[in-house]
């Protein structure tokens, strides 16, 4: 480092500069030094803050139509009718059992809570609120690019072409002992590589082992699944009202905790094992290295952190079955169905508690505390060193000793994969949460600052890389943005009862209002066709017979021919949702692709200047080579003249010697 970043007696510079300006928590209202940034670490790493800074500007206006969704939900939670209806005790609907034997039918009023709940979330603002962030994602790429344009153009990176890497030493050691195997075998051999058979091995490995893991992630989840399950049978025993009620908000919270847990560790074991996979498989260049470890490395934390949100969004509820023909697991545990007012307001809440505390334990918490703590053993182990040695410690410490107690810098991998990862929270779901970009914003400021401190301070410097652009990340983020369109429309379409509502508004309600809505989504089964052993052991715990009970589908009544059956009124919806999510996705991405094309890639001020600076740079070398051409023009005169004067002077000659007349005044022209 250029020095001391603290203490009164510190000459000024850059790092104290940075220090002061930049890595303070009390300059987050200004704008990042990025042209001191560059010049201090590099322009690889002033990219990345660059990066940072603009995609954290962006989520201000996504941050502000997120907060304007979520008060309109507030504000019109006492006009929905179907939410009304559940509250609404008059209605009596009696509900069938959660669990075999010791759950009870159970009144649909008790949900009141959670369908109020949910309209904050599920609302018609909530599908704009969508097609905005899909919007969003196109303009933040294109802002970026243009952003990337200006910063090439001021650091004079726009002719600049990456240099093609030497190989890295693991993989020049194992040439050198793959040529040694061949001499010993007296084999005349050429210049020797690694071929796909030396690495096949490898492959091999990283194969089974990307399989493992994955399978890992998918067995946990399952686990958790159990846990939910068993745990709200166990619950539902509770002879309280109030802990019955709250059966659903208990598990789930303690299920996203356990989620939360098991993605925090796994995340760090699934980083070391991306390295070891990638490090045997010897990539020959660090190029090539680093764009194989953030390949497996995201994909294995992609599946990490979002399995539990593909199961709450797409999985649980749907294959439940019905009362007296239910779904089972190891013939014991009932597949868990979702709350009446559907499974938002639980995908809402995972989201939530998932991207709430990964930023703050991972991001925040491990990259304050790990590196102090690493820092600080390192600390004691040479202090312990050199109190052995009293002469060596009295000596002034040089610059490059006192550094040596920073932490290693590990590359710029894993602060990129915090904010993809947390890029994914906001785009994939933000259906389901439409706050996501205000806590993505609120942790940014702090992560912006977070991360210099721990650049200037922390960490030993790095040394300065050129580049012009942040490379693989862009493919990743443009992914994610293609993604999150589909995901957001079967989110919509599947997930909530947006689509439900609309069928029944326009095919079968009466009045042209959603009155009757709760009750047409609702199918009736008689309590005399329930499994034998699966029936409540309590069946008036309500206080009454009974004989009706209703579940959420939309299927036959027990009076009809077809008892149980599939109605027609699941199809007319099935047929509604896969077509709005048809229309849905083809309408954003061709509203995404619109925009990338309307946005110039290179700012107009910035394409004149290139474009003139050519035509300057054209001008000099024409000026250049008409200068020359005068001057072997001005030469040839010369030695014309001087060739005719040496013809007056001489005496006639015969025709055959009058070449050497020629050369009686030569010059040599190098042109």
């Amino acid at each position: 480092h250029d020095g001391d970043y603290e203490g009164e007696n510190v000459e000024p510079n850059d790092r104290k500069l940075l220090c002061e300006e930049w890595a303070s928590y009390g300059v987050f209202y200004k704008y990042q030094p990025i042209d001191l940034v560059r010049k201090y670490f590099g322009e690889k790493i002033g990219l990345y803050f660059a990066w940072l800074g603009v995609y954290t500007q962006m989520l201000i206006p996504a941050s502000i139509v997120g907060i304007i969704v979520f008060l309109y939900g507030c504000a019109t939670v006492d006009e929905n009718i179907p939410s009304m209806e559940m509250c609404d005790q008059r209605n009596n609907i009696t509900m069938c059992p959660l669990c075999d034997r010791t759950c009870s039918y159970w009144k649909m009023s008790s949900a009141c809570a959670t369908a109020r709940a949910s309209h904050l979330f599920d609302n018609p603002a909530t599908v704009f609120f969508s097609v905005f962030m899909a919007l969003w994602a196109a303009t933040f790429m294109e802002h970026w690019k243009r952003k990337q344009m200006r910063l090439n153009y001021r650091w004079d990176l726009t002719g600049f072409e990456e240099e093609e890497d030497h190989p890295r030493a693991e993989y020049e050691a194992k040439v050198l002992e793959k040529s040694l195997r061949k001499e010993h075998k007296h084999k005349e051999t050429d210049k020797e590589k690694l071929t796909w058979k030396d690495r096949f091995p490898a492959y091999l490995t990283n194969f089974v082992g990307i399989i493992f893991m994955v399978s890992l992630t998918f067995a946990i989840v399952f686990g958790v699944i159990i846990y939910r399950i068993s745990t709200a049978a166990a619950l539902a025993i509770s002879s309280t009202p109030s802990g019955r009620s709250s059966v659903r908000v208990t598990v789930t919270a303690t299920a996203v905790i356990i989620n939360l847990v098991v993605i925090i560790i796994l995340d760090e074991v699934y980083g070391c094992i991306a390295r070891w996979l990638t490090q045997i498989e010897v990539p020959k260049t660090d190029k090539n290295f680093e764009e194989r470890l953030i390949f497996k490395a995201f994909l294995l934390k992609f599946v990490n952190a979002y399995t539990p949100i593909f199961y709450v969004a797409f999985f649980k509820g749907r294959f439940v079955g019905r009362p007296g023909d239910y779904v089972y697991i190891f013939h014991s545990f009932r597949m868990e169905e979702c709350a009446p007012g559907g499974c938002l307001m639980e995908l809402c809440i995972q989201l939530s508690i998932i991207m709430l505390g990964k930023q703050l334990i991972q991001n925040n918490l491990f990259e304050i505390g790990i590196p102090k703590m690493k820092k600080f053993i390192r600390y004691m182990k040479i202090k312990r060193r050199r109190s052995l040695d009293h002469e060596e410690h009295m000596k002034k410490k040089q610059r490059y000793e006192v550094d040596y107690n920073l932490e290693p810098f590990a590359g710029l991998t894993p602060e990129y994969m915090e904010m993809i990862i947390q890029f994914g929270f906001v785009t994939l779901f933000v259906a389901s949460f439409p706050l996501a970009p205000l806590f993505a914003l609120l942790n940014n400021i702090i992560e912006i600052r977070l991360d210099a401190k721990k650049f200037v301070t922390e960490l030993r410097r790095p040394v300065a890389v050129r580049a012009k652009d942040i490379g693989i990340w862009y493919n990743i983020l443009r992914g994610i943005g293609k993604l999150a369109v589909i995901i957001n429309a079967f989110v919509i379409s599947f997930t909530s009862d947006f689509i439900p509502r609309l069928v029944y508004l326009y095919m079968y309600s009466e009045n042209g209002t959603m009155h009757g809505f709760v009750n047409h989504t609702l199918s009736s089964f008689n309590v005399s066709d329930f499994q034998a052993g699966t029936a409540p052991n309590d069946p008036m715990d309500l206080g009454y017979e009974v004989q009706i009970c209703r579940y959420k589908d939309y299927r036959e009544p027990p009076w009809s021919e077809n008892k149980y059956d599939i109605s027609k009124d699941f199809w007319a919806v099935l047929a509604a949702r896969l077509a709005f999510v048809i229309v849905f996705q083809n309408l954003v991405m061709f509203m995404s692709e619109f925009v990338d094309w309307i946005i110039p890639d290179i700012p107009k001020d910035i394409s004149q200047q290139i474009h003139k600076e050519k035509v300057l740079m054209v001008e000099v070398f024409m000026r250049e080579e008409q200068g020359k051409l005068q001057m072997l023009e001005t030469w040839k005169d010369k030695d014309k003249k001087k060739g005719e004067n040496c013809n007056n002077h001489s005496p006639k000659l015969p025709r055959s010697h009058s070449g050497s007349l020629s050369s009686c005044h030569s010059y040599p022209l190098d042109i």
